[in-house]
């Protein structure tokens, strides 16, 4: 495994164009065997279902290189789960779970060279995802689609180190109840394009998402799950049917009970009781955890404990035994870490 000439303590969290991605098409209701290529592009008539009726969902998670020296990608497996039950919810054929695991490790061993050395702060990015190709222009389901991987190095969500970030309630809504809030279908991060260069045109980071019934619970933000800590360091989540079921946000609450003994509750949370917590954090792939330092609603400002100048000191462990089981300098539980190389 020859690395590639890249800086990449330079690079930023951006496409970078790697070698080899992996293509599988549905057609006459079955999937094909799938296959390498190089070709980066995409071609498909205009009249294609995602064209048209915004067919698609895909996933993401990250390669690692740990710190002895194996190439790695985090519980790839719960990303095949969820990518399914996107899948299901949109009328498109289900990629295999186990199918999809073997594309991930398939794609990042053929671009071994791009995951980022141990230390560099940099990772591999992977993108599956899936969309309707064939012709459609009544309302109805494509027949044929092409599940892809490709991947990418990326640098650190943050550069310059993790600083808390200010967000503000949004009087948009993210998701309605019974509707795909749940799933990462492309369609309902399009919807979010709006609110969030409006929250960046008004200085703000992020935006907080209420519940669409009642506008009195805290749901998420347009691609991460809320963390609360407590005055008396119990870690809670908001619980809701129309919130993205994260990765990251699953992984955090075990660590926070099983290796760090801390209380944690998933349950609704309402937005009254957001100024009693003592720290607040955004969660998902990218970042892992985006510690929150205020919060403004409509010019009145909620300011944690924690400040604004680092992460509280719970989010801070929760970051420190995530990113270090992920790195391999902790032990992990049993079938989190699939290795893809050895050292």
């Amino acid at each position: 495994m020859e690395k590639k000439d890249i800086k990449w303590g330079e690079i930023g969290f951006e496409y970078m164009p790697t070698d080899l991605r992996f293509v599988s098409h549905f057609k006459d209701g079955a999937w094909d065997d799938g296959t390498l290529t190089t070709d980066a592009t995409v071609t498909m008539t205009e009249c294609a279902g995602v064209l048209q009726y915004s067919q698609s969902c895909f996933e993401g998670l990250k390669a690692y290189t740990t710190e002895d020296g194996r190439i790695v990608a985090f519980r790839p497996d719960l990303n095949a789960a969820r990518m399914a039950d996107s899948c299901r919810r949109l009328e498109m054929p289900v990629f295999p779970e186990d199918k999809f695991v073997e594309a991930v490790v398939s794609v990042v061993k053929a671009n071994d060279g791009y995951v980022p050395p141990y230390g560099s702060g940099a990772t591999l990015y992977i993108r599956p995802y899936m969309f309707g190709e064939d012709a459609v222009i009544g309302v109805k389901p494509a027949s044929q689609y092409q599940f892809r991987i490709f991947c990418t190095p990326v640098g650190p969500y943050f550069k310059g180190g993790v600083k808390p970030i200010t967000i503000r309630v949004c009087d948009y809504d993210r998701a309605a109840p019974h509707g795909t809030g749940n799933i990462k279908a492309g369609l309902n991060y399009a919807m979010s394009l709006f609110p969030i260069m409006d929250a960046h045109r008004k200085g703000f980071d992020e935006n907080m998402y209420l519940d669409a019934a009642t506008r009195t619970k805290v749901e998420e933000t347009g691609g991460a799950n809320f963390l609360f800590v407590t005055k008396d360091g119990k870690v809670v989540t908001p619980k809701s049917d129309s919130i993205l079921p994260s990765i990251t946000r699953r992984s955090l609450m075990y660590v926070a009970k099983e290796y760090l003994g801390l209380e944690t509750e998933e349950r609704p949370v309402y937005f009254d009781e957001v100024k009693d917590f003592a720290e607040c954090g955004l969660c998902g792939t990218a970042a892992v955890i985006s510690p929150v330092g205020c919060i403004n609603d409509h010019g009145k400002e909620i300011r944690f404990p924690s400040g604004m100048e680092k992460m509280g000191p719970i989010t801070q462990k929760l970051y420190d035994t995530l990113t270090g089981i992920q790195m391999g300098r902790l032990e992990a539980p049993e079938g989190w870490i699939k290795v893809i190389e050895e050292a």
